[in-house]
């Protein structure tokens, strides 16, 4: 499947702007680790903008990604980028490393995003490691994003959580800031 036609699937799931995004920042994400371990970046961007399509029409961690993956197949995603989106569920199974790094990545933009929305300036750009750790240990703050995942994320990619996962990941989204809104008055 082409970018453009996963869009466009996107497009015709989601309507919450907001799901749109963390699936952007996911895309954003796994384009990045994929670049960083040689891998096709195109390849591992479909499978993070992909993998919530189903979010709204199956809410629960019971029913999410799995019900969703026979519609997958019915827009022609290939079985093996099925398997990635199933394996970042609760039920998921991770072997390659690119599963491994969709689970990584899920939760930490989620956290990342909700760290950038409570500046004043909404702006990713002005986000450091410091102010995400210091969110992180307040777990009212996000307390939908699940901490345990992203430090078990970490563990299977093999990269320390403060020193390698969290600054790689914010400095994806910072350099694709505009793209996922969070480039607060800019634009």
């Amino acid at each position: 499947m082409e970018r453009e036609a996963a869009w466009e699937l996107v497009k015709k799931y989601v309507q919450a702007d907001g799901l749109r995004t963390h699936m952007l920042a996911v895309e954003v994400a796994m384009r990045a680790y994929a670049q960083h371990y040689a891998e096709d970046p195109d390849n591992w961007g479909l499978v993070g903008l992909l993998h919530d399509f189903d979010w709204e029409i199956h809410p629960t961690l019971e029913q999410h990604p799995l019900d969703g993956a026979p519609l997958l197949r019915e827009h022609g995603v290939s079985e093996e980028d099925i398997r990635t989106i199933l394996s970042h569920g609760p039920f998921g199974e991770r072997i390659t490393l690119r599963d491994k790094a969709l689970y990584a990545v899920d939760e930490l933009t989620g956290l990342v995003t909700a760290v950038t929305l409570v500046r004043p300036s909404r702006d990713i750009r002005e986000v450091n490691v410091q102010s995400i750790k210091k969110k992180w240990k307040d777990k009212a703050f996000a307390a939908g994003v699940n901490r345990q995942d992203i430090q078990e994320g970490a563990e299977a990619l093999g990269v320390a959580l403060w020193e390698f996962h969290v600054p790689f990941v914010l400095e994806a989204m910072q350099a694709s800031a505009a793209a996922l809104s969070l480039n607060g008055n800019a634009g």
